[in-house]
């Protein structure tokens, strides 16, 4: 009798870490990140739109951990607008949504606003495709937020059939 206990508790004891072991996600994941040749494209098409409309921006493009990808500022674009438009860019990125839905989404002296490197305001967007999260695209520069956005919107397009094949 005392030796069946044992066998079992032996069995148990050798079963519950197997059963964990497949309860345990893989090791490794794949993950999809922005080419070098696309954030570029992004980032061009992004300055284009803006100097058709007489506006020198500054463009940054930032991978999926919030790293400058590209960095473009228009000849006359002023030095500010490289701080901004990465603030812009990892803060779509971080939150997955275009900066300008954010704006008021919070209040009180210790809001999500206030930490380092987060800006509220509009001109930056997600880039997403295959259903994650690629990095974001953000401008500065353009008498308003809603001209920096229009800008990284026309960037987005062209860049969209890309985005549409990740993951295919």
């Amino acid at each position: 009798m005392r030796m069946t206990r044992f066998l079992a508790v032996v069995a148990a004891a050798l079963t519950v870490p197997a059963l964990a072991a497949e309860d345990e996600g893989p090791v490794t994941m794949p993950i999809h990140r922005l080419s070098m040749d696309i954030a570029v494209k992004l980032a061009t098409a992004t300055i284009d739109a803006c100097r058709k409309e007489g506006l020198n921006v500054a463009v940054t493009v930032v991978d999926r951990g919030g790293h400058p990808q590209v960095v473009l500022r228009d000849t006359l674009g002023m030095d500010l607008t490289l701080t901004i438009s990465r603030q812009k860019a990892y803060t779509a990125m971080s939150f997955n949504t275009p900066t300008s839905q954010l704006e008021g989404r919070w209040s009180g002296a210790y809001s999500v606003p206030k930490v380092d490197g987060v800006i509220i305001a509009a001109g930056g967007l997600p880039i997403t495709g295959g259903g994650a999260i690629l990095g974001g695209v953000g401008v500065s520069g353009a008498p308003s937020g809603e001209q920096d956005e229009k800008c990284a919107r026309a960037g987005m397009d062209a860049i969209a059939f890309e985005l549409e094949t990740v993951g295919s």
